[in-house]
């Protein structure tokens, strides 16, 4: 049995499947394709190659410009990713500050919740515009990764109900006074 990971590892030792990287890759790697999604930091990047590299999971290979270090997954981290992926992703949890807001947004200010919805609105509209535009240039593309789109049309699908969702709130969410808000 090989070393535990945690989903960060495992994107990192995924993305690795597809060559080495260095650190600085694999931020601009996951910034590129799982960013919308997944946050992930540089910190987390680096202190989770330290553990793959200390468990044998990933091997880093002779530093280069700028201090530059290539990862190469090993057998033992290709193994460990599939360990992790044969566990399937588990349940997922929802952790939207969005909805958390709206949920209290009785014991908001009043006008912040309005104003909250209306700029997150604007950035769910802008989300879904890039995001169609992305599906439309991996879309002319002959060697666009199908896994890719699939998790594209997730965003643009979550983007979309978004924006209607917020469009169809009753007009007193967000606008109504209550004892909590009155001071």
């Amino acid at each position: 049995m090989s070393a535990e990971i945690n989903a960060t590892a495992a994107s990192l030792l995924g993305f690795l499947h597809d060559g080495p990287m260095t650190g600085w890759d694999l931020v601009a790697r996951a910034e590129q394709t799982i960013g919308p999604f997944w946050s992930l930091t540089k910190s987390q990047v680096y202190r989770e190659l330290a553990y793959m590299a200390d468990h044998g999971l990933v091997t880093p290979g002779e530093t280069g410009r700028r201090d530059a270090k290539p990862y190469t997954v090993t057998d033992a981290g290709r193994a460990a990713f599939a360990e992790w992926a044969a566990r399937g992703p588990g349940e997922g949890t929802i952790r939207l500050p969005l909805l958390l807001f709206v949920t209290l947004g009785r014991h908001l200010q009043p006008g912040l919740l309005r104003s909250v919805l209306s700029e997150q609105r604007a950035r769910q509209a802008e989300l879904l515009k890039q995001y169609l535009g992305l599906r439309q240039v991996l879309g002319e593309r002959e060697d666009t990764d199908p896994h890719v789109l699939a998790t594209l049309e997730y965003g643009i699908t979550v983007a979309r109900a978004t924006v209607r969702w917020i469009d169809r709130l009753p007009p007193e969410v967000g606008a109504r006074e209550t004892p909590h808000t009155r001071r």
